[in-house]
């Protein structure tokens, strides 16, 4: 199976919420970087933090359609539309780099076209819990 196809794979795995299967074409030692400045920000590493992020994630309501995946050896490039009408909406482009070690996805990057639009999209979403509460 090609790298194509496991991201093929992953990409039905997910939008069906098989997590089984999501797991299947994943490195136990997964690193997946969502860069920005909120909640949902940074490097999230193992299986189970990524699969947490992915949680999390589904309370945006996020859809996406794929523009462009493409293949190069160990890299798969997926150039999809996402967007949300969650907390005022937000729809842009986004563009996932994936490497891929010993048959799996080892590490994810993800970029956004307007970061800064993204950060106050996922803020008014995840808004952060009021003191005390946050620190406990």
């Amino acid at each position: 199976m090609s790298n194509l196809q496991k991201i093929q794979a992953f990409f039905t795995a997910y939008a069906a919420k098989n997590v089984a299967g999501v797991r299947e074409v994943m490195a136990s030692d997964i690193s997946w970087t969502i860069p920005g400045h909120h909640p949902l920000a940074g490097t999230k590493r193992g299986i189970d933090e990524v699969l947490a992020f992915f949680d999390q994630l589904g309370k945006a309501n996020f859809k996406a359609q794929p523009l462009v995946v493409a293949e190069n050896g160990d890299y798969v490039i997926d150039h999809h539309r996402g967007w949300s009408e969650e907390a005022g909406g937000l729809d842009l482009t986004w563009c996932l780099v994936f490497r891929f070690e010993g048959g799996k996805i080892k590490e994810v990057v993800n970029f956004c076209a307007d970061q800064h639009l993204a950060d106050l999209f996922f803020w008014k979403v995840y808004q952060l819990k009021p003191i005390p509460d946050r620190l406990a």
